[in-house]
């Protein structure tokens, strides 16, 4: 990773909205050795409208594409991402730090943790799904928050 400041090329975000618009897709990503960027929409509101016959009609409205540009920073927590003590998701879903909002997390950073503990619930279909740890160990990095979406494979924590 190189130190020095990146200049960020605006023609290559309009570039990449315009690709955004011109397609079913709602967000692109791309990434490069010192920046990350990422173009994303939200699904167009619809507003009903009802005739004199009692029908709705759906009309889109156009979103505003929010544009974000992330600088890369190698860094303790992203070099964990990569190791190999990294408890992986195994499904897409929800992830959830704790049995409820009110209840305390399952592990925090610098907990140890036995094999089989419950250390983080993942909630997919309406089904929460209990994640063991998958030896024992101490929690060094923790990379989702409560509420926080998750893809399979996507590192959740790292126990060394």
């Amino acid at each position: 990773m190189s130190n020095t400041k990146s200049t960020i090329d605006t023609a290559i975000i309009k570039k990449i909205a315009t690709m955004l618009e011109n397609t079913d897709l709602t967000e692109i990503e791309v990434e490069t050795d010192d920046m990350r960027i990422r173009v994303a929409r939200a699904p167009a509101p619809q507003t009903i409208h009802m005739s004199s016959g009692g029908n709705f009609a759906p009309q889109m409205q156009a979103a505003p594409v929010p544009v974000t540009a992330v600088p890369i920073v190698e860094s303790a927590a992203t070099k964990s991402k990569s190791n190999e003590n990294a408890l992986i998701s195994p499904m897409v879903g929800t992830a959830y730090r704790s049995a409820a909002p009110d209840k305390p997390s399952f592990v925090e950073v610098g907990a140890s943790v036995k094999k089989g503990q419950t250390v983080i619930i993942i909630e997919a279909m309406k089904t929460f799904n209990e994640i063991p740890a998958p030896r024992d160990g101490t929690v060094t990095a923790i990379f989702v928050e409560s509420g926080q979406p998750v893809e399979y494979g996507e590192p959740i924590l790292v126990i060394e």
